[in-house]
């Protein structure tokens, strides 16, 4: 039985209830081991995966917003190009990982790229929006 803290090996699919495109899927790959409590996964999944066990198989509908947070404007930022280190060439509509003053790095995408800047969205690609989420529970520690 998933508990709080449990290791937890799963399939999972991530799917836009409106146009059923999927997003992200382990089905027809390896089938992911994640911790949870370590922000693995958002905190709306892992509340739904509390108590089942495994060979459980469920599908989990979330409201624009509610599986990966609201998309806020604060998380998209303007960064002069003199900024932006020489040697990471960058490209509209493509995903970067950018150093943080701390040494770690957070994904950003480029939205608008000019000769002064770069806009880049710092939001997950699914905030703000609806998802639905299949899981298969595999096993439980």
């Amino acid at each position: 039985m998933i508990h709080a803290n449990s290791l937890v090996t799963l399939n999972f699919r991530v799917t836009h209830p409106a146009t059923g495109m999927t997003l992200i899927s382990t089905f027809e790959a390896t089938p992911a081991t994640m911790q949870l409590g370590a922000g693995e996964l958002s905190p709306a999944l892992e509340a739904r995966l509390i108590g089942l066990g495994p060979g459980a198989r469920e599908t989990f509908h979330f409201g624009p917003g509610e599986a990966f947070g609201p998309y806020s404007e604060q998380l998209v930022e303007k960064v002069a190009r003199e900024h932006i280190p020489a040697t990471l060439y960058l490209e509209q509509d493509t995903v970067y990982s950018f150093p943080a003053p701390d040494g770690s790095s957070y994904p950003g995408l480029v939205r608008e790229l000019t000769e002064q800047y770069a806009l880049i969205d710092f939001n997950h690609p699914m905030a703000g929006k609806a998802v639905d989420v299949d899981v298969e529970i595999i096993g439980v520690i």
